[in-house]
């Protein structure tokens, strides 16, 4: 039996050979190490959300020139290895894979993905050393996800090419701190591309990432909400239709803090007693169970692996085991009221279903005026602010030299009697350096050493 994702024939676009190495993309006007390392045009990722990143939507994020990251938790060896040759067969761009590191056949997972050609393994928990070996020795990336800075220096210890760092904002399972604090401290303790998550969904997000040192930056639930997501149109409205206030953070999932929208569904799952949520996990459990094949040993050794060896219940466990079908619940079969929604808060700041390709370019455009053209919103002292042109000449219409912009008055003469010593226009400018965009200035992400990737 197969599982996972099952989605129409025919996508967007022109087939490719499979087997055929991927075609150099010409360069973005966002270069990064992350860029570079993956072989993609812009610095951005498109999360492996379950039940959401299928072919269709990993195609489409590719052929954006994004990098696009499958979703496999939810979906057997069999049904994984049809869904890679699917994108394969779509696009040359390259694309990743979502592990589980402590699945029970993770390591079948990833010789799959060795055998297949991918070009990245993205991994939802920090995967072993050995996992990390086997992958690099066979030309795969290794982007772990993390939470936590220990994390990210033990997977870059380990040789990881690539990390991800989600903050509090992101969906699905979630950490205490924001990712405006992880971010930054994550970049300083690791000499591998960083990539953020947790709270971005335009440009001005990416930018944002880039600034604190980010070589890029993942997108969960503005990726949902495309037109190329699977996810029913129902269920996409509820997305649209909430506010910031509507998403909340629960521990009534599974046990660990899950975020996603309010619904009548998590506010019975967080009012019930003991006896009804073991019932409902039982219940849920026995569904996963037939979906997916699995013994009630192996779905009771993967709960216990997803608690990370904490104390839990028997129904936290069978609700860690089977989260999966809450989740397929509301993003497969439409059921809002039997299912649970991941997301992060900006769902609450999303009002519009663009596609894949025109989500990428309007985040590409928007943080690239930002960092680099006339949008830019800092500018050196006695110099022309991006909507304060400098006067021209009546007589030739040309900018008039000498004479200072609009709405930036002339620098006092530090010597002249009342001139403060504090007068910032009265202190040298810095030296020039090159554009913090410019690819071939160091990065922030590699500033010890050279260059070397979940839920919604």
């Amino acid at each position: 039996m197969t599982t996972g994702h099952h989605e129409p024939p025919g996508s967007p676009g022109p087939q490719s050979s499979p087997g055929r190495p991927p075609a150099t993309p010409r360069p973005g006007p966002l270069a990064t190490p992350l860029t570079s390392l993956v072989g993609v045009r812009h610095p951005l990722v498109q999360t492996g959300m379950g039940w959401v990143a299928g072919p269709r939507l990993v195609t489409a994020t590719a052929r954006a020139g994004a990098l696009g990251i499958l979703a496999s938790a939810t979906m057997t060896l069999p049904r994984l290895r049809e869904a890679v040759r699917e994108v394969k067969s779509r696009t040359d761009a390259p694309f990743g894979v979502n592990l589980r590191a402590d699945a029970q056949d993770a390591a079948d997972r990833v010789t799959l993905l060795i055998e297949e050609g991918v070009r990245v393994a993205s991994f939802a928990l920090a995967p072993s050393r050995e996992l990390i070996g086997r992958l690099k020795d066979a030309g795969v990336l290794v982007i772990p996800s993390v939470g936590a800075v220990r994390h990210a220096e033990k997977v870059a210890g380990w040789g990881a090419d690539a990390v991800l760092v989600q903050g509090s904002e992101g969906g699905g399972h979630t950490g205490q701190v924001a990712t405006s604090v992880l971010l930054p401290q994550v970049v300083d303790a690791v000499d591998i591309p960083v990539i953020g998550a947790g709270g971005f969904h335009d440009g001005r997000g990416l930018a944002a990432a880039l600034c604190y040192g980010a070589a890029g930056a993942a997108m969960g639930t503005r990726f949902l909400l495309t037109r190329e997501s699977r996810v029913p149109d129902a269920v996409k409205a509820r997305y649209l239709a909430a506010r910031v206030t509507d998403v909340t953070v629960t521990t009534k999932v599974d046990g660990l803090p899950h975020r996603m929208l309010r619904s009548d569904m998590v506010a019975a799952l967080e009012s019930s007693g003991r006896i009804a949520s073991l019932l409902r996990a039982v219940r849920h459990a026995a569904a996963f169970r037939k979906q997916t094949g699995m013994t009630w040993a192996a779905m009771l050794r993967d709960g216990r692996a997803l608690r990370h060896g904490k104390d839990l219940t028997l129904g936290q466990m069978l609700l860690a085991a089977n989260t999966p079908m809450l989740l397929k619940a509301a993003m497969v079969d439409g059921r809002t009221d039997t299912g649970v929604m991941a997301a992060g808060q900006v769902a609450g700041l999303i009002d519009d279903l663009p596609t894949v390709a025109e989500l990428v370019e309007n985040c590409v455009e928007q943080a690239a005026a930002l960092l680099t053209g006339p949008a830019a919103r800092v500018t050196a002292p006695g110099t022309p602010g991006p909507r304060d042109p400098a006067p021209r000449s009546p007589a030739t219409g040309v900018p008039a030299t000498g004479v200072p912009a609009t709405g930036n008055p002339p620098a006092p003469d530090p010597s002249a009697p009342g001139a403060s010593a504090l007068d910032p226009s009265a202190l040298d400018s810095p030296a020039p350096g090159p554009s913090a965009m410019d690819p071939s200035a160091p990065s922030p992400a590699d500033r010890t050493g050279p260059a070397p990737h979940g839920s919604p």
